[in-house]
């Protein structure tokens, strides 16, 4: 039966090669079961300080993931991707929306909604193409590399490495913690098995040095499993706040964050999967798109921020995926990982925090595409890059960006020759700062 559906044969592949592709993939992504819910409540703080019940997001983290990449598998068939809760992301609902603006966690997941409807109804339309092709590759790199910059400071905070100071505002934190030096092994190890093509490199490197903290007693085991926690925000979302003025510039945000990565990811697949034909158009992206809009608004609805593709999809792809099959193993294999929640309480802070420093770099290492000999291209993009983490704010980098490039322009004599799309964008941008 799935022989014919996804059609093995045309797309010269077979069951047993989309089921290691699948594996393969799952690898590399699981980290997220463990970092999603870790950021979205705060290191821990949860509901009481204002962020994500831990458990919850545990819960449907799995159960969005695995939805997702069965929406990616039957409907956008011809697609082996694996989605997820997006990084970064996750980091700006956490630390921005809710930590920075006062949100509670149910008016966040209604503002994810809407911008997973927004995505959804862009993706049906010509609107898709028209922005794709619209925002210069500049900014999209810097913007990206922006988040990995705020990913970066949120990861050597958590690791302890970075601590706050009354009179330089960061310092360097106690080396000599114990911890602290388990999460820059962590953080070291993931590198190198990175260089060594390690597949799984990132939830290897979790779980050895979390082993190494149980077993020297630094840290507590709580359990390997257990029946999943309660999912408290399945249907919690509240669409009142995401209506109102200041909301505006969180929904943009997650907006362009989400469509510009998965257009960004499944172009970066496509390539690898043979899927670009000779004039450069991606086979059956809409489907993918739409697949990966459908996972935004049902992993909202679910109590868990933006779905979207992930870049690590093509570690399945050089494995031979080339079908959906790939996706539906990626989806049974985070759904079978549903009872692990003890396990995800139980791992340091230091060590999660390591390994998302070392997700941190996989956003800034494309830089070097930026056009540096252009400083009207470059320098808004190094804008959003330094505003990000030194404003503790994605949305505000984004928006300081955009402005920055719309005036270069104005009077740089390019006002005529810069996309519609930059205007509208740039406009928006400073009326959320007159708003807030």
């Amino acid at each position: 039966m799935l022989d014919n559906y996804f059609n093995y044969k045309k797309h010269k592949t077979n069951f047993q090669t989309e089921v290691i592709a699948g594996a393969t993939t799952f690898l590399t992504m699981a980290y997220i079961m463990f970092l999603n819910p870790f950021i979205l409540s705060g290191e821990f703080a949860g509901p009481e300080k204002g962020f994500f019940d831990f458990g919850a997001v545990y819960t449907a983290t799995i159960l969005a993931t695995a939805l997702a990449c069965f929406i990616m598998a039957f409907y956008g068939k011809t697609w082996p991707i694996g989605l997820a809760p997006g990084m970064g992301i996750n980091a700006f609902v956490a630390f921005g929306v809710c930590a920075g603006m006062g949100y509670t966690p149910q008016e966040a997941l209604g503002a994810v909604l809407v911008a997973g409807v927004l995505f959804l109804i862009i993706s049906l339309t010509p609107i898709r193409a028209w922005l794709i092709n619209s925002i210069p590759k500049s900014l999209k790199l810097g913007i990206g590399a922006g988040i990995g910059l705020f990913l970066a400071i949120i990861g050597l905070q958590i690791m302890e490495v970075v601590v706050d100071n009354p009179v330089t505002l960061v310092q360097l934190g106690n080396l000599g913690d114990p911890l602290v030096l388990l999460g820059c092994a962590t953080f070291i190890s993931i590198i190198v098995l990175e260089k060594m093509n390690v597949k799984g490199n990132i939830i290897i490197g979790i779980l050895v040095f979390s082993i190494i903290a149980w077993v020297t007693g630094l840290a507590k085991f709580n359990g390997l499993v257990s029946s999943p926690p309660p999912m408290t925000y399945l249907f919690e979302f509240d669409l009142s706040a995401a209506l109102t003025a200041g909301m505006s510039t969180v929904i943009f945000t997650l907006l362009f964050i989400d469509f510009f990565d998965t257009a960004g990811t499944l172009t970066s697949v496509a390539n690898v999967a043979g899927k670009v034909d000779k004039n450069g158009k991606v086979q059956d992206i809409n489907k993918a798109m739409l697949s990966d809009s459908v996972g935004t608004v049902a992993g909202a609805m679910m109590g868990t921020t933006t779905v979207t593709s992930y870049v690590e999809s093509g570690a399945g792809v050089k494995a031979g995926g080339k079908t959906g099959m790939t996706s539906l193993v990626i989806g049974l294999l985070f759904l079978a990982c549903i009872f692990f929640a003890p396990l995800a309480t139980s791992l340091p802070k230091q060590i999660d925090g390591g390994a998302l420093l070392f997700v941190s770099v996989l956003f800034i290492r494309n830089i070097t595409d930026i056009e540096w000999d252009d400083i009207s291209e470059s320098a808004p993009a190094i804008l959003a890059m330094i505003s990000m983490p030194l404003t503790y704010s994605i949305s505000n980098g984004i928006a300081l960006a955009f402005v920055s490039y719309a005036l270069i322009k104005i009077f740089t004599g390019k006002f005529s020759s810069t996309s519609p799309a930059i205007w509208v964008i740039a406009i928006l941008s400073v009326i959320s700062f007159v708003v807030a």
